[in-house]
């Protein structure tokens, strides 16, 4: 069960860190990057807020399958 969590958190984390080491390797205006990396930065602390609630046992994940 830990493991799972940990990759679903991990997961993001390194997809984000893609993310913004492609933006960096592109020449675009400064501002449209900052622009960028905020929201990946965003929207990767949302997921993992939303995975990390719903691994609690608060979120919608918390039983993606009815129990019996």
């Amino acid at each position: 069960m830990l493991q799972a969590i940990l990759l679903n958190l991990l997961i993001p984390l390194v997809v984000a860190g893609l993310v913004l080491w492609v933006i960096e390797q592109f020449p675009i205006d400064p501002t449209i990057k900052q622009i960028i990396r905020v929201v990946v930065i965003v929207v990767c602390v949302v997921i993992v807020l939303y995975w990390l609630v719903g691994a609690l046992g608060g979120g919608a994940f918390a039983y993606p399958y009815p129990r019996r």
